[in-house]
């Protein structure tokens, strides 16, 4: 039986959707269908919350226990197509879903909180990428946002190197645009933005930008920008680490109020 799909859904709420149906369909409880999987109760639960992002294999396992040969690998390979580096892909789920977000940059603004105008001029950048090719990236990454649009959006707390507001990405311009634009989304009550200002000097964020998420009930995972795609880590113990380069950079940073000052004058100075 072909349950009714709808096109508008991202990936993971499409699978979530079709696990739960296919699951009342069949007649089994969670338990037992964690059963059929060898997966535990939890797990499943939290993928059929789009809480959780399911494995090839946990796809595969839904195929046979279910009856339902392909729909899930199908379902699957639409999560792992959608227009973002393979390495993202796992923490992009868990963004979409995150009750708070905490992310440091040290070169450019973050993806959550970029512009289109200044998106396209970074994304631009990519060797051997068409421009129909960069556009789908644009679009993925304002996508991305609209995790900030709802009703319950997560708390989401931004640090940023003070280098990230003089780098010229794009015209003067998209610089002038791209500022404001952080300084009025520092306004909503769910978001902080604070500036590590150079006199913090040689700080630990210098090695590397991330950004990590926390879901209800689960640990937090981490994604670390690197020089090559990057890294979506869920080891316990090295998203600890992270946790704690975040705190201590966020003791360097200067006060939202303060950081939104320097923000505004940066535009103003600048790239006016």
């Amino acid at each position: 039986m072909a349950l009714r799909r709808d096109p508008d859904k991202s990936a993971l709420t499409a699978f979530a959707d079709e696990l739960r149906a296919y699951r009342a369909l069949a007649g089994l409880s969670r338990d037992e269908l964690a059963e059929k999987l060898a997966y535990s109760p939890s797990l499943v639960a939290m993928i059929e919350t789009a809480r959780r992002t399911p494995s090839r294999d946990f796809a595969g396992r839904c195929d046979q226990a279910l009856g339902t040969p392909g729909t899930f690998a199908r379902l699957e390979e639409r999560l792992r197509s959608v227009p973002f580096p393979v390495s993202f892909r796992p923490f992009a789920a868990h963004e979409a879903v995150a009750v708070s977000l905490r992310s440091f940059e040290h070169s450019l603004v973050p993806g959550l909180l970029q512009t289109p105008e200044y998106a396209r001029a970074v994304l631009g950048t990519r060797p051997n990428t068409s421009q129909d090719e960069i556009e789908d990236l644009v679009a993925a990454r304002l996508a991305r946002q609209d995790v900030l649009a709802r009703e319950d959006p997560p708390l989401l707390w931004v640090l940023i190197d003070e280098g990230v507001l003089y780098r010229e990405v794009g015209p003067v311009e998209v610089m002038y645009g791209q500022l404001l634009h952080l300084a009025e989304m520092s306004r909503r009550p769910n978001i902080t933005i604070q500036v590590v200002p150079y006199s913090a000097g040689a700080h630990s964020g210098l090695l590397g930008a991330f950004v990590i998420a926390e879901v209800d009930d689960t640990p937090p995972i981490a994604y670390l920008d690197t020089a090559a795609e990057g890294e979506t880590i869920e080891e316990p113990s090295v998203v600890a680490q992270v946790l704690l380069t975040f705190d201590s950079l966020r003791s360097e940073a200067l006060p939202h109020g303060a950081s939104r000052d320097m923000i505004m004058r940066v535009a103003e100075e600048r790239w006016r």
